[in-house]
C-alpha cells in the first residue's frame, strides 16, 4: 500500500548569520526563493496539500511574494506560525499536518534549496525499513578536539562522522510523539529525538549541493551551483543599488516639543506643517521617493489634503517604503542629519535610530541620525526652524 507522505518545511528563522534584512529563505536564486524550490521539489514527491510550510507571521508579504508565481501555490495549506526555536517550530508543523493523517514525514529547513528528487526518494525509501532516515555526507577533514584552553585533546576518527542534512524522513506518530515528549529542549535535528528514545535512524547518501545557505558565501556557491548545472533557464536575479536625497525645512511656532525622526522632544517651540512637521522623516520619505523615482511627499501626501492634517509622518515613510516592497526592492541603509541650534538632539539619536529603523524595518546599525549647526549663521542659527537632510540606499531588482 502506497504511504501518505507529509511534508514539514521550517521557514521561521530571521537569518540573522545572512548579514541581510530579508531572511535568506526569500532570496531569490536562479529566479526563484529557496522557498519556493523545495516547495516545488516536495510537492513532485506527494500532494500539495500535505506540504506545510512554519513561518514567521511578520514575514507574511515576503511569504505571499515567494509562493505566488507557484503553480502549487492555491493548494498549499495556510502557513503556520514557528515558534521560538526550531524545534517548536517543527512541531507546530506537524500539529498541522496531523488532521491529514500522514503515515510518513519529511522534516526540511527551506535554507537548503539544493535539495534533489533522488536524495527525497533515498530518505523515502528508507522509511520502508527503519522509522528514522536522514541524508548524510561522510567528514572529509581531520576532526580535533580540544580542551577550555583551545588546546588539543585528541583526534577523532573521521570514517564513522558523517553531516547531517535535511529532509529528515520519519514515521509520523513516532516522530510526533518524540517532540511532544521532548517539548521545550533544544536538540540540533530531529533524528536527536529518536536517537535519545533508543530508536534507530539510518543514514541515507545526501549530496554537496543541499548544504545549507547560512552566510552570504553560502548563497554565492549555490547561485554558482545553479548557473552551472541550469544554463539554459537560469535567469539570476540581480540588483541594482540607487541613492536618494532628501531636503526639508520647518520654522517654529508656539509649543513646548518637537517631533523628529518618530521622538518627542522637549522644546519651548513646535515644529510647524500640516501634519506633526516631523522634519527627520519628511526628509528621509522624500529621499526613498526620490531613489525609485517616485516625485517628492507633497505630490503623494497633498497639504491642501486635509486628512493629512496633523498626521503622524510615520504613515508618509511607510507609504514610500511600500512602494519600494512592490518593486521587489529594499532598503540598504539611510542617514539623516538635522541641521539646528536648539533642541539638542545628541540625547535623543539613538531612540531616533531604533525608530526609524523600526518603521523601515531594517537593522538599527543601517540607520544613522546626526546633527549640526549653522555657526549661528542663517534662519537655523537665528533658532527660527530646522532643516534636515537625508541620503538612502535602495536596491532594486533587474529583471
Amino acid at each position: 500500500m502506497t504511504k501518505k507522505i507529509g511534508v514539514v518545511i521550517v521557514a521561521a528563522g530571521s537569518g540573522s548569520r545572512f548579514g541581510d534584512p530579508t531572511p535568506k529563505q526569500y532570496h531569490v536564486l536562479g529566479g526563484k526563493s529557496l522557498l519556493a524550490r523545495c516547495i516545488e521539489c516536495f510537492a513532485r514527491h506527494t500532494s500539495p496539500d500535505l506540504v506545510q510550510v512554519v513561518y514567521n507571521p511578520a514575514h507574511l508579504d515576503l511569504y505571499d511574494k515567494a509562493i505566488c508565481d507557484l503553480s502549487q501555490a492555491s493548494d498549499l495549506p495556510a502557513a503556520i506560525a514557528g515558534g521560538e526555536t526550531r524545534q517548536q517550530s517543527v512541531l507546530n508543523g506537524l500539529r498541522g499536518l496531523a488532521l491529514h493523517h500522514p503515515d510518513i514525514v519529511l522534516i526540511h529547513d527551506a535554507a537548503r534549496p539544493g535539495i534533489s528528487d533522488d536524495v527525497i526518494e533515498r530518505v523515502i525509501s528508507a522509511l520502508e525499513t527503519h522509522r528514522g532516515a536522514i541524508p548524510t555526507l561522510p567528514v572529509a577533514d581531520t576532526i580535533k578536539q580540544t580542551d577550555q584552553g583551545n588546546v588539543i585533546s585528541r583526534t577523532i576518527p573521521r570514517e564513522s562522522l558523517h553531516r547531517a542534512q535535511t529532509p529528515q524522513g520519519f514515521n509520523f506518530t513516532t516522530i510526533l510523539e518524540a517532540h511532544q515528549k521532548f517539548e521545550g529542549q533544544e536538540l540540533t535535528d530531529d533524528a536527536a529525538l529518536l536517537e535519545m528514545l533508543g530508536i534507530d535512524v539510518v543514514c541515507v547518501e545526501g549530496t554537496v549541493n543541499n548544504d545549507k545557505i547560512t552566510r552570504r558565501d553560502d548563497f554565492d556557491r549555490a547561485q554558482d551551483w545553479v548557473k552551472s548545472t541550469n544554463k539554459e533557464v537560469y535567469q539570476m536575479q540581480q540588483e541594482e543599488y540607487r541613492a536618494g536625497t532628501g531636503f526639508d525645512v520647518h520654522r517654529f511656532a508656539p509649543g513646548d516639543h518637537c517631533i523628529l525622526c518618530g521622538i518627542k522632544v522637549p522644546h519651548t517651540a513646535r515644529l510647524d506643517g500640516h501634519s506633526d512637521a516631523d522634519v527627520g522623516l519628511h526628509t528621509l520619505t522624500d529621499a526613498i521617493l526620490g531613489a525609485i523615482g517616485a516625485g517628492d511627499i507633497g505630490q503623494h501626501f497633498p497639504p491642501s489634503d486635509m486628512q493629512w492634517k496633523g498626521a503622524s509622518s510615520d504613515i508618509f515613510l511607510k507609504h514610500a517604503v511600500d512602494l519600494v516592497r512592490k518593486r521587489g526592492g529594499r532598503i540598504v541603509n539611510a542617514d539623516i542629519t538635522l541641521i539646528c541650534e536648539y533642541p539638542k538632539i545628541g540625547p535623543h539619536t539613538q531612540a531616533m535610530r531604533t525608530k526609524v529603523a523600526e518603521i523601515l524595518e531594517i537593522e538599527v546599525d543601517r540607520v544613522n541620525v546626526k546633527a549640526t549647526t549653522t555657526e549661528r549663521l542663517g534662519f537655523t542659527g537665528r533658532e527660527e526652524g530646522i532643516a534636515a537632510q537625508a541620503a538612502v540606499s535602495v536596491a532594486l531588482p533587474i529583471s
